[in-house]
């Protein structure tokens, strides 16, 4: 299968500038790039498709070029936005840089070569131009009707009250010049984006058609979105990060499990890596057997492995497949700790468990419940459980009854844990 069939089949094409592309990609080598801005000290879920996609293209023999926004990132692109960005302090800016850059190396292969991905920054040339040079030599190829035809403008000056600004206005001008750049200094030839770029790429083009008489290409890939319409990429508790210290390894593992099953086939065609057959394949099983929920699962290994690598994919699968089949007991303590990670916790100082605690006392201490009063009577009824074993009244908790001496599980109920951990 060409690299084009494979993606229009994954569902990866949205937009494309000419058909010429299509025949370039399925032939000679390309050099693309994507952009990304530091607005955040970490990636995100969002960011993660035209990550993948850059790969693919990679393993395709084309050159990637992943472009952190340090100068453009001052401004803050529109595109999608209904209020005017913050702007970043320069240290800021500065932490979130070095913090992306440092991501971005993980996910292609760096390696020099046609196809060795390169990792930039837009501020090494941005921060160069003067003001004056920038509008003679770039802004008088830009017609300001045209500008604000384009979605992520007029949808903007529409909100009368909001409106835009100069500063944000001009961001379109800063991300064609980065395109114009890149051809004329690394011979990129193609800029991808998500399909709220299509304006910003498409005036890359005309830029670089009119200052070079030369043809450039764009492609954006579709929005990602949940069963219910609502963005990709959120959880309750948020954004859902690619920074390990921000969202957990087995975070994400529990957000990839947790798809819908209506969307999970989408899901495993544009984020993993998986062989299309074996898609079909994972397909029939699950509309014979839907229970066993093999996609969601290995789409979260898959994905977990890519972002977090094979390790903590394994450990957050045996958290996970712990957890839920109710066989934590035995477990290594960072397993448990793993897997109740999105459970309430209670730092308890081992010296309070000698001679020991009453299971009241110890529950009464927890989130679980509200009032020792309480406590007592969910103790009394049967419902409370030490390390998987229904708790008696009046039962004294020691530190002999501890996991691998550092946690105590306790449960209220089926579901209702709390990670007791001692200090």
């Amino acid at each position: 299968m060409s690299v084009v069939s494979e993606l229009k089949e994954r569902g990866l094409i949205y937009q494309y500038s000419a058909d010429a592309l299509l025949e370039r990609l399925n032939g000679q080598r390309v050099v693309c790039y994507i952009g990304f801005d530091p607005t955040a000290e970490s990636l995100h879920l969002g960011n993660l498709l035209q990550i993948v996609m850059l790969r693919r293209l990679q393993l395709a023999g084309h050159r990637p070029i992943l472009l952190a926004g340090g100068g453009t990132g001052m401004i803050g692109d529109p595109s999608g936005k209904s209020d005017e960005r913050q702007l970043l302090s320069e240290e800021a800016l500065d932490n979130n840089l070095a913090r992306i850059k440092s991501q971005l190396g993980n996910f292609l292969d760096l390696s020099k070569g046609d196809n060795g991905a390169l990792v930039l920054d837009n501020r090494e040339w941005l921060g160069k131009v003067s003001l004056i040079d920038f509008l003679r030599e770039v802004g008088k190829h830009f017609s300001v009707n045209q500008m604000i035809q384009k979605d992520s403008i007029r949808s903007r000056l529409e909100e009368r009250e909001q409106g835009i600004s100069y500063t944000e206005f001009s961001y379109m001008l800063l991300q064609s010049y980065d395109f114009l750049h890149l051809f004329d200094n690394y011979e990129c030839e193609l800029q991808l984006g998500g399909s709220d770029q299509w304006g910003n790429i498409t005036s890359g083009i005309d830029l670089i058609r009119r200052m070079r008489q030369k043809l450039a290409y764009g492609l954006t890939l579709p929005l990602v979105t949940k069963a219910d319409g609502t963005k990709f990429g959120k959880s309750e508790s948020g954004a859902i990060w690619l920074d390990p210290e921000k969202t957990s390894p087995y975070s994400l593992y529990q957000f990839f499990i947790r798809a819908e099953d209506e969307m999970v086939a989408s899901y495993l065609k544009i984020f993993s890596f998986v062989d299309l057959a074996e898609i079909k394949e994972l397909e029939e099983e699950g509309r014979i057997n839907p229970q066993d929920r093999l996609m969601q699962k290995r789409l979260a290994f898959e994905m977990t492995s890519y972002v977090h690598g094979l390790k903590e994919a394994n450990r957050a699968l045996e958290a996970s497949e712990a957890l839920y089949s109710g066989s934590l007991i035995g477990k290594d303590p960072e397993v448990i700790r793993m897997a109740l990670s999105e459970a309430p916790s209670l730092k308890l100082p081992t010296k309070d468990l000698d001679p020991g605690l009453s299971i009241e006392e110890l529950l009464a201490r927890s989130p679980l419940v509200g009032s020792k009063s309480e406590a007592r009577r969910v103790v009394s009824q049967g419902g409370v459980y030490i390390n998987e074993e229904r708790a008696n009244v009046g039962e004294v908790v020691d530190a002999s009854r501890s996991l691998g001496g550092s946690v105590i599980l306790l449960r209220r109920g089926k579901k209702d844990y709390c990670l007791v951990e001692l200090t």
